[in-house]
C-alpha cells in the first residue's frame, strides 16, 4: 500500500510518501523553492518523494490531501455571514482565490501532479482527510506507544482549533473539540502580530522573548480576552479580535486594553513588550496543562501524543512533561501543517486500509526525522567545482579532528551531512555548530551568522547518554521540542546586581558554564543525539567530549533570517559564503572561509 500525502495552499506545503505503513520520505516545499513557508503546490517535495521511493505516480495507490477544502470554505462563508457587513473587505479579497483555486481541489491536484512528468494519477485515487485527524495521525502512528491520549492544538483546521482524542493500535479517535473562532493558536498569533512579528512565523520569537519579561498582563488577558474553564476548554471575547473578518489580528479595543497600538516591526522592543510575551506564554501554558489534565482523567492513559502548531511551543511541552499528569509525551517533530502531509498518508494506511501497526515501545518510526534528500560524494564534489570553491577531502578521522579543532578554537562551523531533516528544526544534518562554553557565542552567531534578533536563544545538542549530566531531564528529546532547566551543578551563583537586571540586560549575566545554550531563565531547548539515529553527529559530539570534557554543542539551523534551512550543497555553500561562518563540512569535504578569497 503506497500513499502520497500532500499539504498545500495555506502555509508550509509539504509531501510525504508512506509504503505499507513505513515512512519513506517527507519534505517541505520551501527547501526546494527557497521561499520560506512556501504555500504553493509542493512540486519539488513530491518529485523528491517519488524519486526517493523509486516510484512513478502509476505505482501510487492513493494520493491524500490533508484537509477538506469544502468544509474550510463553509467555515469562511458562515463566519462572513455572521459578522456581516464588517467582513466585506476581507471577503472580497479571499473569495476569488477560493473560487478559482481552493474549493474544487481534486482537478487542481491531478493537474499539478501529472505536470511533474513522473507518470499519471487518476481522479479515483485522490482522497481528502480532516485537518485535525491528519495532525492526530501524524502524532500517534509514528509514536513509540501502542496506546496514547492525543491532544491537537493549532490556529484552525476546517472548524476545529483544539481536538482531544486517543489512539490504540491502528485506530485514532477524536472525542471532543473546541471550534473556531475560539482558538489558543490564534490567541498566541494575535500577540505575535501585536508584538510586531509575522504571524505563522514569529511565534517562536514570542516564546523566546517571554523569559525577559514578567506576566504583568496575564490577569488582563484572563479577565478580558479568554475565559478558561477548569477542564481547559475556553472561549475568546471576539470583540477584541479582528481575525474573523478583518485583515489584521487585533483591533482598537485590544489596543486600548493593553495600552497602545501594535508594535511596528522595526521599532525597539521594550520591557512592556517582554511582559506581554511572558503573559501570553503563561496563559497558553495554563490552558495546555488544564487540557492535559482533563484528557488524562477522561482516558486514564499514561502516554500523550501532541501535534498542531501549538505543539511546537517547546516551553509548554517541557512544563507539561514536568508537571502534567502523563508519564511520557511524544511530539510530532513536524507538528505544524507540513506534518499534515505525513499524517494523512498514515491515516489512509492505518485507518482506511487497516494495515497492522507494530510498536517496539522504545524508538519511534520517524527515523530521527531524517527524511529529506541526501547528496553523494560525487554530487558534492561536482557542485563545489562548479562554484569554484577551494576545498579538501578528508577521511572520517581527519574530518572529526579538524571540525573539533575548529570548534574548540571558537570557530563556527556549517555541518551538512546525510538526509535533510523534516520539520522546522535542524537536528545535526543541516546545522550550524559552535562551542557552548563561550560567553559571547550566542551574540556572535545571532549577529554575524543568523542575522537575527540578539535575544533569540540557541539549543544544545547533547549525547543522549549524558543528558542528565547537563539538564534536569530524565528522558530523550531527539527533536528539540522540550525545554528543561540546566542542571544546578552547571549553574553559577548570581550577585545582587545580576539578579536586579531586567529586559535585555539579562543577557549580560553569565548563568552557567554552558552560557551559549542557557536562556536567561536558566533553561535550554534540548536535543538528545543517539548513536543509532545519527551516528555521524554522535561521533562528532563524542570527539568534542574527548577534547573538551563536554559532549554537547550549540546547534542551530543552517540558514539565515528569512530563508529556509539549506537543502542542497549549493544552498549550503551560498549560505557559507554570505555569512561569517568560519568553516563548512559538506560530507567529508571541508572548506575554510579564509581559503575562499
Amino acid at each position: 500500500m503506497i500513499v502520497l500525502g500532500i499539504s498545500a495552499f495555506y502555509h508550509d506545503s509539504a509531501a510525504a510518501i508512506v509504503c505499507d505503513g513505513e515512512i519513506v520520505a517527507a519534505a517541505q516545499e520551501e527547501r526546494f523553492s527557497r521561499r520560506k513557508h512556501d504555500e504553493s503546490f509542493p512540486s519539488g517535495a513530491v518529485t523528491y518523494c517519488l524519486q526517493e521511493a523509486g516510484l512513478t505516480l502509476e505505482k501510487v495507490d492513493c494520493v491524500a490531501f490533508y484537509e477538506k477544502p469544502l468544509l474550510t470554505f463553509n467555515r469562511l462563508l458562515e463566519t462572513y455571514i455572521a459578522f456581516s457587513p464588517s467582513g466585506l473587505p476581507s471577503f472580497v479579497k479571499a473569495i476569488p482565490v477560493w473560487v478559482k483555486e481552493k474549493i474544487f481541489l481534486r482537478p487542481t491536484l491531478i493537474k499539478e501532479l501529472n505536470a511533474l512528468q513522473r507518470g499519471c494519477i487518476t481522479a479515483d485515487k485522490v482522497v481528502f482527510g480532516f485537518h485535525h485527524h491528519s495532525h492526530a495521525a501524524s502524532a500517534f502512528y509514528p509514536s513509540p506507544f501502542k496506546e496514547a491520549a492525543i491532544l491537537i492544538m493549532d490556529g484552525v483546521g476546517e472548524w476545529a482549533t483544539t481536538s482531544l482524542g486517543k489512539g490504540f493500535d491502528n485506530k485514532v479517535e477524536l472525542m471532543r473539540e473546541i471550534r473556531f473562532p475560539h482558538s489558543l493558536g490564534l490567541l498566541y498569533s494575535a500577540f505575535t502580530y501585536y508584538l510586531g512579528f509575522k504571524v505563522n512565523e514569529g511565534e517562536y520569537k514570542v516564546m523566546g522573548l517571554a523569559p525577559y519579561g514578567e506576566p504583568a498582563f496575564a490577569k488582563e488577558i484572563c479577565d478580558n480576552l479568554i475565559d478558561i474553564k477548569s477542564d481547559g476548554s475556553f472561549r475568546l471575547d471576539l470583540s477584541y479580535f479582528n481575525y474573523c473578518t478583518g485583515l489584521t489580528m487585533t483591533n482598537a479595543k485590544f489596543d486600548a486594553l493593553l495600552g497602545g497600538p501594535p508594535r511596528k516591526p522595526d521599532a525597539p522592543l521594550t520591557q512592556r513588550h517582554m511582559d506581554l510575551a511572558c503573559s501570553v506564554q503563561r496563559v497558553l501554558e495554563e490552558v495546555v496543562l488544564r487540557l492535559a489534565n482533563s484528557l488524562h482523567r477522561q482516558t486514564g492513559l499514561a502516554n500523550l501524543c501532541l501535534a498542531g502548531g501549538v505543539a511546537l511551543n517547546c516551553v509548554a511541552n517541557g512544563l507539561l512533561l514536568r508537571h502534567g499528569p502523563f508519564e511520557r509525551i511524544w511530539v510530532q517533530p513536524a507538528a505544524g501543517d507540513a506534518g499534515g502531509a505525513l499524517g494523512v498518508a498514515l491515516a489512509v494506511s492505518y485507518d482506511m486500509k487497516k494495515l497492522p501497526r507494530s510498536v517496539s515501545g522504545k524508538g519511534d518510526k520517524m527515523n530521527g526525522t531524517y527524511l529529506g534528500p541526501k547528496f553523494g560524494r560525487e554530487t558534492i564534489r561536482q557542485t563545489l567545482d562548479l562554484l569554484g570553491a577551494v576545498y579538501g577531502e578528508l577521511s572520517d578521522e581527519q574530518l572529526y579532528a579538524e571540525v573539533v579543532q575548529a570548534l574548540s578554537e571558537g570557530k563556527v562551523v556549517g555541518w551538512f551531512q546525510g538526509r535533510m531533516e523534516f520539520g522546522p528544526r535542524a537536528l545535526g544534518n543541516r546545522s550550524i555548530l559552535a562551542d557552548p562554553r563561550l560567553p559571547d557565542m550566542q551574540q556572535t552567531v545571532n549577529r554575524k551568522i543568523k542575522y537575527r534578533e540578539g535575544f533569540r536563544p540557541f539549543a544544545p545538542a547533547v549525547l543522549r547518554e549524558e543528558v542528565g549530566e547537563f539538564f534536569n531531564l530524565n528522558c530523550e528529546s531527539p527533536y528539540m521540542l522540550l525545554v528543561a532547566p540546566v542542571h544546578e551543578k552547571h549553574m553559577r551563583a548570581h550577585d545582587e546586581r545580576e539578579f536586579a537586571l531586567r529586559g535585555f540586560d539579562k543577557l549580560k549575566a553569565i548563568r552557567s558554564d554552558i552560557p551559549a545554550v542557557t536562556h536567561v531563565d536558566g533553561s535550554a531547548r534540548v536535543q538528545t543525539v543517539a548513536e543509532d539515529t545519527n551516528p555521524r553527529f554522535h561521533r562528532l559530539l563524542t570527539a568534542f567530549r574527548q577534547r573538551t570534557g563536554q559532549g554537547l554543542l550549540v546547534n542551530t539551523s543552517f540558514n539565515v533570517r528569512d530563508e529556509p534551512i539549506v537543502c542542497s550543497p549549493e544552498d549550503a555553500y551560498r549560505c557559507f559564503m554570505g555569512t561569517e561562518l568560519d568553516m563548512l563540512a559538506l560530507g567529508n569535504f571541508v572548506l575554510h572561509k579564509t581559503a575562499q578569497w
